[in-house]
C-alpha cells in the first residue's frame, strides 16, 4: 500500500469530529445518511472527510470479504455538456465525487461523445470492466438511454429520465422551481413573460417550461410553445438568442447559462436588467466565483443531495441492498436576487 492511501486508511471519525468540534456519534450519522443531522452540517462533514480521505470501515472490508469489486463508479458525461466556458456538470461531478469518497468508491468520469452516442456503443471504461456501475449524468438520446440500460443494469440517470417505471433516475424537481419563479414573477406585477429554452432539448427543460405554463394559465395569461424563444440547437448546444419584438417585461430562462448570455444581449441593446426587464434563471451555479450584476433570481438545486440519493441508489443496487426503484425527485430552493423587480 502506497503512503498516500495508508494516510487515507488512517483517517478516523474521531479525527473529522476533532476538527469541526462536533461528537464522533454526529459524524458517523451524517456520513452513513443517518437521520438526526442538519443537512448543513452533513454537507460539511462529507466535505471534509472526503479532503482528509476517509474511507469507511463497510466499505473497506466489503472489498476485502469480495475481490471482484473494482472499487470505482463511472461517471459518463455527454461530451456537448462541456463545450461551454463553464458548467453546471462541474459541480453536479464534483459533488458526485465527494459523496462516493466519503462512501469508500472512487469516480472515474468519460465524456461520452456525439460519435458513440449515435452508434450505440458503450464507454470504455465498461467496456474495459473498470467500474462496479454508472452514472450516467445529462441527457442523452432515448435510444442511446434504453440501449445502455439494457447493456448495463448497474446504472442510474442523473438529471434526466425516461418513460421507463423501471428505470432508476434521479432529478431536480424542475417541475416546481419553475412555476414558483414565474408565480415571483406574476406577483411582482409582470403579465407579458416570455421563455427562454429549447423545448425540446432535454426533459429537465421541457419540464421547466411546463411549471412555466401552469403559473401563466391559472393566472389567465397568455403563453404558447410557439412563443418560447429558442437557446441551443437540437444537440443541446448553445445558440444565438433572437430577441422578439416587442419585449416581454420579464424572461424566464431555462438556466443560469441562458440568463447570463441573455442579459449580456439585453446590455449590448443598451437595456438595462431589471430597470427596463427582469431575468430570472435556474441552477444557482453561477454563484460561484461566477456571480452576475445584477445578482440573479434562480432556483438552487441541491446538487450535494442528487449526487447523495443516486449513489445510494446505485451502491445499493451493486451490492444487493432493497432501495426504491424509480424515478427520484429532490427539492430546489428559490433564492430571490436582484435581476427581477416589480412592473411599474
Amino acid at each position: 500500500m502506497d503512503k498516500d492511501n495508508e494516510a487515507r486508511h488512517k483517517v478516523r471519525l474521531a479525527d473529522i469530529a476533532e476538527k469541526l468540534g462536533v461528537s464522533i456519534v454526529t459524524v458517523s450519522k451524517a456520513i452513513s445518511d443517518k437521520d438526526g443531522v442538519g443537512e448543513e452540517l452533513r454537507t460539511k462533514i462529507k466535505d471534509l472527510a472526503f479532503q482528509m480521505g476517509y474511507i469507511q470501515k463497510s466499505r473497506q472490508s466489503q472489498n476485502a470479504r469480495d475481490e471482484s469489486y473494482t472499487g470505482n463508479i463511472g461517471v459518463v458525461i455527454p461530451a456537448h455538456f462541456f463545450d461551454r466556458s463553464s458548467s453546471f456538470y462541474w459541480t453536479m461531478y464534483n459533488a458526485l465525487s465527494r459523496e462516493l469518497l466519503s462512501r469508500g468508491w472512487y469516480a472515474i468520469m468519460e465524456q461520452l461523445d456525439s460519435k458513440d452516442e449515435f452508434d450505440l456503443a458503450l464507454p470504455q471504461i465498461v467496456q474495459n470492466n473498470k467500474v462496479d456501475g454508472i452514472i450516467l449524468l445529462g441527457q442523452t438520446s432515448e435510444d442511446y438511454a434504453r440501449f445502455f440500460i439494457n447493456q448495463y443494469k448497474n446504472t442510474v440517470f442523473l438529471d434526466f429520465y425516461i418513460d421507463d417505471s423501471n428505470i432508476d433516475s434521479v432529478t431536480t424537481d424542475n417541475f416546481y422551481g419553475e412555476y414558483q419563479l414565474t408565480r415571483h414573477l406574476i406577483n411582482l406585477g409582470h403579465r407579458r413573460i416570455l421563455y427562454v429554452g429549447n423545448f425540446n432539448a432535454t426533459t429537465s427543460i421541457t419540464d421547466r417550461f411546463m411549471g412555466f405554463m401552469k403559473a401563466m394559465l391559472e393566472n389567465g395569461l397568455k403563453t404558447d410553445v410557439s412563443d418560447i424563444i429558442n437557446d441551443r440547437d437540437k444537440k443541446g448546444l448553445y445558440s444565438p438568442i433572437k430577441l422578439p419584438d416587442p419585449l416581454p417585461t420579464a424572461f424566464v430562462c431555462n438556466c443560469d447559462e441562458t440568463a447570463r448570455r441573455l442579459i449580456a444581449l439585453l446590455k449590448e441593446k443598451g437595456l438595462s436588467v431589471p430597470r427596463d426587464i427582469s431575468v430570472v434563471g435556474f441552477d444557482n451555479f453561477l454563484s460561484d466565483g461566477q456571480e452576475l450584476e445584477p445578482a440573479l433570481t434562480t432556483v438552487e438545486v441541491d446538487s450535494a443531495a442528487m449526487a447523495r440519493t443516486a449513489v445510494d441508489m446505485l451502491t445499493k443496487k451493486i451490492t444487493g441492498a432493497p432501495y426504491t426503484h424509480g424515478h427520484t425527485v429532490i427539492s430546489g430552493r428559490l433564492l430571490l436576487r436582484d435581476s427581477a423587480r416589480k412592473n411599474n
